[in-house]
Parts: structure tokens; sequence; C-alpha cells
């Protein structure tokens, strides 16, 4: 697994290097905002870890200059800003996990290899390459497709869809979609699979489908025609 750690404070820069190397993984590190996306294109990362405070540009700056981009490299905001207004920002923005500073490293660990196996090309494979209403997946990038016009989706509403797009006019439990967007999470609110699909209800707004909820069911995909 190769991390992109972009963190301006040398002793945390030290820390998570050393404790992640430990792990088996191989750290980049980048320490200046305005030279954070060409070490992002360069490294090719598993994750990034993002810090919001950084010289040169902040933290969300920096996100939203690399989703813009195309860069769809799952992202951690590790940052001393703890509140709720915060943390929307950061993931309307388009990050996919957040981790308040202090942290515990084996908690850090643990999300981080949660988004790397969703990004990593064997992730449940056993859902069928899926095309529906416009709609299609290419299994090699996990990019989805509307029209042939590629989709700005993060990785949590990429196995959302994903999960929905295999079943489509199927109802898919709360509980297994929840395992399939939070992968090795079990201590995920059991809500928070609400919020996923709120964002990608959103995007879908213009597809020919509609992300139907049923209550004590689940949710399912079905054709808006």
């Amino acid at each position: 697994m190769k991390l992109l750690l972009i963190e301006d404070n040398v002793a945390m820069q030290t820390t998570l290097q050393r404790s992640f190397e430990r792990r088996g993984a191989q750290v980049v590190v980048c320490g200046d905002g305005s030279r954070a996306l060409d070490r992002w294109r360069a490294s090719v990362p598993d994750v990034v870890l993002l810090d919001l405070s950084l010289p040169g540009a902040d933290g969300l700056s920096v996100l939203a200059a690399a989703r813009a981009e195309g860069l769809s490299t799952p992202v951690l905001i590790l940052t001393a800003r703890g509140t709720v207004g915060d943390r929307v920002l950061g993931l309307n923005t388009g990050a996919d996990d957040y981790l308040a500073k202090p942290f515990d490293l084996d908690e850090l660990e643990a999300r981080v290899r949660a988004l790397a196996r969703r990004r990593s090309p064997s992730r449940d494979a056993t859902l069928p390459r899926a095309e529906f209403a416009g709609l299609s997946l290419d299994d090699h990038s996990d990019a989805v497709y509307l029209q042939g016009q590629p989709m700005d989706l993060t990785v949590r509403e990429t196995a959302l869809l994903r999960a929905l797009l295999a079943r489509p006019g199927q109802a898919v439990a709360k509980e297994r979609l929840t395992e399939l967007v939070f992968p090795g999470q079990a201590e995920v609110n059991a809500d928070a699979i609400e919020v996923v699909v709120y964002r990608l209800r959103r995007k879908l707004q213009s597809a020919p489908v509609e992300l139907v909820t049923l209550r004590g069911l689940g949710y399912l995909l079905r054709s808006a025609a």
C-alpha cells in the first residue's frame, strides 16, 4: 500500500511515516500545499492523508483541485478542526473520511486500510459488471459513466452505486450496503449509509434513474421512465 501524507508538521510527519512503514506501507511525504498536487500525480497513491492547515495552499483547496482534475484517490482528512461544520465541508469537497487530531494510530490505520480495500481491484468480486438505464461501471477503474460521460463520485458513492447497479429493481438491505460502503468498519454509525445515499441521490438527479428508499427493506435503483 502506498500512502501520500500531506502534512506540514514535521513531528507528525515523522510519527505517521514511521508508524505506517513499520506496518509495511510505503509513505510519500509532502509538507507544502502548493506542491501537493504534483506529488499526488507523481506518486499514484492508494490513499491520501491530508491535513487542512498547510502552507502554500490549504488542504480543502488541494482536495477541490484534485477532484476537479479527476484524481479519485480516497482521501482521509487529518486536522485539528473538529467541528461538525468542518467535517461536512471536507466531505462535501470530496473527502472520503475524516479524523480529528489527536487520534489513535490503530484507528487511523484501520480507516486507511478500509479505504485501500475499497480501492483494490479485487474488492466486491462477487458483484457482476453492471449497466442500467444509461449508467455503466468500468470494472478496471471503478469509474461510473452516465450516457458515456464520467460521473464525479467519491469512493463511497461508487461502492453504493456499484451494489445497487448489480441488482436494479431489487431492494438491497441497508446492512449489506453498509458492509460494502464501509468495509471493515464495525464501529460505523448505523445511519452513516443514509448520508451517502443522500449525496448519491443528488448526483443522480439528471439521470433517468431513481434511488428509492424502502422502509424496513433497504434501497433500490429503478428506471425513472
